[in-house]
């Protein structure tokens, strides 16, 4: 598959801002299941420092230093990429238990690699309350891909999608309680879920490419920004599962960045001196390309 995304993000002061540095992950990864085609990163006012690196997970982040007094914030990301379809769901893997015992042993460079996605992080915290809900996934023996998607499958059952439930602040055990939370939350849950059993782990966030209603044309600006997780085992390297959706994701899921939970991939963060109140406005556009228009 072939698309187009555009991500807006709008801020709006109720005071002007005098100097502003903002760091920035918008610029998507580039992998062999993914392929930057062109791309475009527009921010008004022009800022007078920008700087592009890649993080300690890979991901492409941008440093913006904006010196100009202004009272409105304007970032925009294009990206033209091509996506292919992962392989197929993994049938075993072996015992999840086997994972779990490889990135403990760290005797070999990958799993030493892999120990960092064990531990705990700034929104997903070493739970009781999350491993006592997962360990019904993962009875001794069973493959880790098997356990992982059972998992995934409990925490959509269990949770309600609510976007006024809970705030970036709201912790694993919190959403548990509460039973109810977005994607972010249902993807820390499953983390922490898996970290707690010694379970390598990492947050996705990116795009769901998603269909309008039967009938009624496709909405722009209707797609979302997303979340999901992986876990990783040495059988078969990283597996993707949406506990939001109870899916596996495929190629309508498009990934902008990962790290060990929403921290490390919040789209935009700053900085600012002045600027009092703000509204903020975000639109995420994915929209399918016919392949046709390339032949």
């Amino acid at each position: 598959m072939i698309y187009r995304v555009k991500h807006i993000t709008e801020y709006r002061y109720s005071v002007p801002v005098s100097n502003s540095h903002h760091e920035l992950h918008v610029l998507m990864r580039g992998s062999t299941r993914q392929r930057i085609r062109a791309e475009s990163l527009t921010v008004e006012p022009w800022p007078a420092v920008r700087r592009d690196r890649f993080d300690w997970f890979g991901n492409r982040a941008t440093h913006l230093a904006i010196h100009e007094r202004h009272s409105e914030l304007t970032v925009t990301a294009e990206t033209e990429l091509e996506v292919t379809a992962p392989p197929p769901l993994p049938s075993d893997g072996g015992p999840w238990e086997e994972t779990r015992d490889w990135v403990r042993a760290a005797a070999e460079p990958e799993a030493r690699a892999a120990f960092e996605w064990i531990l705990r992080s700034p929104h997903v915290e070493l739970s009781a309350a999350a491993r006592d809900f997962a360990e019904p996934s993962f009875p001794a023996g069973r493959p880790l891909a098997e356990a992982a998607r059972d998992l995934m499958t409990r925490i959509h059952e269990a949770l309600v999608y609510d976007q006024t439930a809970t705030d970036v602040s709201t912790s694993v055990d919190e959403v548990l309680r509460g039973g109810r939370g977005v994607c972010q939350d249902f993807a820390h849950v499953q983390i922490a879920g898996m970290r707690a059993l010694g379970l390598p782990a990492r947050y996705v966030s990116g795009y769901l490419v998603t269909a309008p209603e039967p009938g009624k044309p496709r909405l722009i600006g209707a797609d979302a920004s997303h979340a999901w997780v992986s876990v990783r085992s040495p059988a078969f390297g990283w597996l993707d599962l949406d506990p939001t959706n109870d899916v596996v994701p495929t190629d309508r899921h498009v990934v902008v960045a990962y790290g060990r939970d929403f921290d490390d991939v919040t789209p935009m963060r700053g900085v600012l001196l002045g600027g009092g109140r703000h509204q903020l406005h975000v639109s995420v556009d994915v929209e399918p390309v016919d392949e046709s228009s390339f032949a």
